[in-house]
């Protein structure tokens, strides 16, 4: 099943297509980007414990030295990821859509936006030795679809003090009429949300404290409870340059109970049609925090972070690595769940456990099978590729594959902890011995 989704997703020829239309600076002579990229997903899947043990065990097939690969992975230019993660996420969305599902707001495409700044990198570059500091190789916005639980489309930016509002006009150039575009407070700003509603699409941003400013504010309408409190709505109007106003909706959820910073209300900005019920739209922004769960598995189920590759583009080649295989393991689990409805309504495949399953059988399968016997795509649409990745599902057990679910954990406060005691140690033998024989 992996091996057709990468094939569908990551074919060699359409890389090699995609690096050749939107490079820049670089060229292929003898290593071909579709190598490159072969070499980093294996590290992303954890294949491979660094791109070095990936290049190495590839020997005579790799047709340069690993200088020139290492050379060739630090130039990777952004646009290319760009269009890899875009082109393999149009290309898998077409195999979901054979999927049976019913999107959170039916005619509309939901679209998360949210950056990620990967942690900092080890201190191998020669300019970095001596800096006492963290050293970060940079950020990427990324473009998250809840209904199919595929990144779309990311923006790699290699300064890491760069504003993530910056990079987010490049990303809304691309919005489309019918897409609700949901953000944090973070993104509620008026250059972003009006280049939204000039390109015909909406969105769902929490508000500000201080920007953008309203001009008037309308009465607010009748509450209506939700799951997580009271919704109550308003009008609101900001002023354009040529003088007219433009009106948009505020909502307010008065919370049941606090966030964790405190908050007990929430507000929300949004231009959606008024047909659109205000409860409605305040479900659809804790689906916000859909894209937050898909950055931790980012991070602790595939290798999104790799520290040992410290040169900026280099750590986003890995990241944007690590999305194309993500998008491949959402896909599989929602074939694995499909499968399984009749006999399983309930099943939720963890994403951990199928990368453990992929792994262990993995190498096994591309040493016992010669390259002519794997399995392939080919010209199968992707209705028949579906097809063939249901009955391939079905003879999975789905014990070893669901997650383990567990109570919450009980709040408990931190508090100032003086330093000596935050230094201190204890054997731990010790002090399970003490507690036996405690009374």
């Amino acid at each position: 099943m992996a091996r057709l989704a990468l094939e569908q997703a990551l074919p060699a020829h359409w890389i090699d297509e995609v690096f050749e239309t939107h490079r820049q600076r670089q060229y292929p002579r003898e290593l071909l980007f579709s190598t490159v990229v072969e070499l980093m997903t294996l590290v992303s899947l954890g294949l491979r414990p660094s791109l070095h043990a990936a290049a190495r065990k590839l020997d005579e097939r790799l047709p340069v030295s690993l200088a020139a690969l290492y050379d060739k992975v630090n130039r990777c230019e952004p646009p290319v990821l760009r269009a890899l993660v875009q082109g393999s996420g149009q290309r898998l969305a077409s195999v979901a859509a054979c999927l049976p599902g019913q999107a959170c707001l039916p005619g509309w495409q939901l679209r998360v936006l949210d950056g990620n700044h990967l942690p900092a990198s080890d201190k191998r570059l020669a300019v970095l030795r001596g800096f006492r500091g963290a050293a970060r190789p940079g950020h990427t916005l990324v473009v998250y679809d809840p209904d199919s639980a595929l990144v779309c489309d990311i923006v790699a930016c290699e300064d890491a003090h760069q504003s993530e509002r910056v990079a987010a006009a490049t990303l809304i150039e691309s919005a489309l009429a019918r897409q609700a575009w949901i953000a944090d407070r973070h993104f509620c700003t008026e250059a972003l949300l009006r280049g939204l509603s000039e390109r015909q699409a909406c969105f769902i941003v929490r508000e500000h404290a201080r920007h953008p400013r309203l001009a008037e504010r309308g009465p607010w309408g009748q509450c209506t409870d939700i799951e997580t409190g009271r919704v109550r709505e308003q009008g609101i109007k900001l002023k354009s340059c040529n003088g007219q106003e433009q009106p948009w909706r505020r909502i307010e959820i008065e919370l049941s109970s606090p966030t964790e910073s405190g908050d007990t209300h929430i507000a929300l900005w949004s231009n959606l049609p008024q047909d659109i019920e205000a409860a409605t739209i305040a479900r659809l922004y804790r689906k916000r925090w859909r894209i937050e769960g898909m950055f931790q598995r980012l991070e602790s189920v595939l290798h999104s972070e790799i520290k040992s590759l410290g040169h900026p583009r280099a750590a986003l080649l890995g990241f944007a690595a690590a999305v194309l295989a993500y998008n491949v393991l959402a896909l599989l689990k929602r074939v694995i769940e499909q499968a399984h409805e009749a006999t399983h309504p309930k099943l939720d495949v963890s994403t951990f456990h199928l990368t453990v399953e992929i792994n262990s059988g993995y190498e096994a399968m591309a040493l016992a099978l010669p390259p002519e016997h794997l399995p392939q795509v080919g010209s199968l649409q992707p209705c028949q590729l579906m097809e063939r990745l249901l009955l391939l599902a079905a003879r999975l057990k789905p014990r070893q594959l669901a997650t383990s679910k567990r109570a919450p954990k009980p709040k408990a406060p931190k508090g100032f902890v003086d330093g000596s005691l935050a230094r201190s140690h204890v054997a731990t033998a010790r002090v399970i011995k003490a507690g036996r024989e405690t009374p």
